[in-house]
């Protein structure tokens, strides 16, 4: 298994899944712009060798698919990310087992929480250079400007990690980060998030902040620390369960902090409580420019850095994008947790096109009345990563949630808006959703798109129209005889049924 970068990019390589670019290229909104257009076409991952004015090339893209995605985490189909849900939901809600088949499954999701714990690297790669003092110009990373209208460079893939200062248990979060001037950076990240939580800890007991930025790491532990699931573990025990080994640490040169020891680059520095300067505008995950924030300062002295090493960066907009890929891969890994939390639920989805989180479509098993309005309000209160989710859409179980014609289908045939659609007005919202009339507040709706049964409906509902499976089964058997055995009838072009989709 790839347990740094370069392993991964090797996987990519020997898979057709990668391209080199040796023609000089501009970090401004260049970059991005040969990125996007590839991200539109499920194109390959992107090493730019010669990039205007810096010694390092750059990645980008790399994740830029489900399938990369699942590879990165050594697996092969997305349905086999669920695997590792199932033991994520049994550590954050232990049941006592009631089988000796359920106590083995346990024990050996105990055991692979021992084979995660990280291991220590006391000569890493990621400081066969050390750059320190007036020598450390972050200038001379080819940190990218995506859009036009963004205030400046970047870093988006980098891991921020710091420590509480009451616990000394670590955060290791995805935020990103402005640059400011040749050694400091603007660090935007939510104040719910564990890295503002260390930060308010140190401001009240007058010291400053530690922080370390690691570059270029596994694409594996990104997951692990984009993962915001509440159980008790560190994200680099996450990273361990998700790899099936632990994370290979190292220590800082000039703070008290750990980053992995394969890094390319690890950033070093502090923040000082109460020193802001305002972050933004950019463009976000919604496909708008974001506001401008006083957001807190981090001095940097000290950088070290692989000999040779890689810039692996990415950036933020309407999808696809490489969040977006993360998002549907994480989809699969919350599944399970959430069959835990709403024991109706069989399956639920989280398209893309909604922002990975806007909207979600369920499917349940029904057996009462009302329970696909249970379902949805049970699902808004399931975790807190589905607090800003705008519209909840519930099914029945026959339905592929998958399938956007199936679920425009069920919508269309079984909804009485007048019955079927429930508003919750002025409820906490997402800041950067600019439909809120107020920003920060706003309203959820659920759709009831099951089959209604009394006291739901008042009168028969209509028999679905289904093959006869007799008939059904004779035309298997005559496929061939038909002389219609090259048609590849699974292969079906929407654009054959009136969509525009390029």
């Amino acid at each position: 298994m790839a347990r740094d970068l370069r392993g991964f990019i090797k996987i990519l390589e020997e898979r057709g899944q990668l391209k080199r670019i040796s023609a000089l290229v501009d970090s401004d909104m260049e970059i991005a712009e040969i990125s996007n257009r590839m991200l539109q076409q499920g194109g390959p991952g992107l090493i730019f060798e010669n990039v205007k004015g810096a010694s390092f090339p750059v990645a980008v893209n790399l994740m830029g698919t489900v399938e990369r995605i699942c590879w990165a985490m050594n697996m092969e189909k997305p349905e086999e990310l669920e695997t590792l849900g199932k033991k994520l939901s049994m550590l954050q809600q232990p049941k006592p087992p009631k089988k000796i088949s359920q106590a083995v499954d346990f024990g050996k999701v105990l055991f692979d929480v021992v084979k995660a714990k990280p291991g220590r690297d006391f000569f890493p790669a990621c400081q066969q250079v050390v750059v320190q003092g007036d020598d450390l110009d972050l200038n001379k990373l080819p940190l990218i400007r995506p859009y036009p209208g963004d205030a400046g460079k970047i870093i988006t893939l980098g891991l921020v990690i710091t420590r509480d200062c009451e616990t000394g248990t670590p955060n290791v979060g995805v935020y990103r980060l402005q640059l400011q001037s040749q050694n400091t950076m603007t660090v935007h990240w939510l104040s719910v998030r564990g890295g503002a939580r260390h930060l308010r800890k140190a401001a009240e007991r007058g010291k400053k902040l530690e922080v370390a930025i690691a570059l270029g790491v596994d694409p594996l532990i990104i997951m692990a620390a984009a993962t915001p699931i509440p159980v008790d573990l560190s994200e680099w025990l996450f990273a361990g369960l998700y790899g099936g080994s632990g994370v290979q640490l190292a220590k800082c040169k000039t703070v008290d902090l750990e980053v992995p020891a394969d890094s390319e680059f690890v950033l070093e520095g502090t923040i000082t409580p109460g020193e802001v300067l305002p972050d933004g505008p950019f463009g976000d995950h919604m496909g708008y420019y974001g506001g401008v924030e006083d957001s807190p300062l981090v001095r940097f002295q000290c950088m070290t850095h692989r000999k040779d090493p890689i810039y692996l960066t990415t950036f933020s907009g309407r999808p696809p994008k490489e969040e977006a890929m993360m998002a549907i891969a994480l989809n699969r890994i919350y599944t399970p947790i959430l069959r835990q939390q709403v024991s109706e639920i069989v399956d639920f989805f989280l398209p893309m096109e909604a922002l990975s989180y806007k909207a979600a479509i369920i499917s349940i098993d029904k057996a009462y009345p009302g329970q696909a309005r249970r379902a949805a309000l049970a699902f808004w209160s399931a975790l807190p990563q589905f607090t800003y989710t705008k519209f909840v859409i519930v099914v029945d179980k026959d339905i592929n949630i998958r399938d956007p014609r199936q679920v425009v289908w069920a919508i269309s045939s079984k909804v009485d808006p007048n019955r079927d659609v429930f508003i919750l007005p002025n409820t906490p919202f997402d800041t950067l959703d600019f439909a809120s009339e107020k920003l920060g507040l706003g309203g959820r709706m659920g759709i009831d798109a099951t089959t209604k049964i009394p006291p739901e409906t008042e009168h028969e509902w209509g028999e679905p129209l289904e093959s006869d499976p007799d008939v059904a089964a004779m035309v298997d058997r005559r496929w061939q005889e038909y002389g219609l055995g090259d048609l590849k009838l699974g292969e079906v072009d929407p654009n054959l049924f009136g969509y525009d989709m390029k």
